[in-house]
C-alpha cells in the first residue's frame, strides 16, 4: 500500500486543482496563470468589438501576482518544515 500511495498523490494534487477550478471559476473557466488570463483581456481591450464591456484591469493582477506569492509561501513553508 505504501507504494501506490505515493504514485496517487500526483492525481490527488491534480484533482484538487480540478475540483477547486470547478466550484470557483466563472462560466468561461479560471485563469491560474498569466498566459491563460492576460492574453484575452489584452485582445480585448485592443479589439474594436461594439458594445464590448470593460475588459476588467482591476483584477488583471491577481494572476499575475498569485503564482509568484504562491511559491515564495509555499518554498518557505518547505524550507521550515524540512527543518
Amino acid at each position: 500500500l505504501g507504494e501506490l500511495a505515493v504514485g496517487v498523490g500526483p492525481y490527488l494534487v491534480g484533482i484538487l486543482i480540478w475540483s477547486i477550478g470547478l466550484s470557483l471559476g466563472g462560466t468561461t473557466g479560471y485563469a491560474m496563470s498569466p498566459a491563460r488570463d492576460l492574453s484575452p483581456r489584452i485582445a480585448h481591450a485592443l479589439l474594436p468589438i461594439p458594445g464590448k464591456g470593460s475588459s476588467d484591469w482591476g483584477y488583471a493582477w491577481v494572476p499575475v501576482l498569485g503564482p509568484l506569492v504562491g511559491a515564495v509561501i509555499g518554498g518557505l513553508l518547505i524550507r521550515w518544515y524540512a527543518l
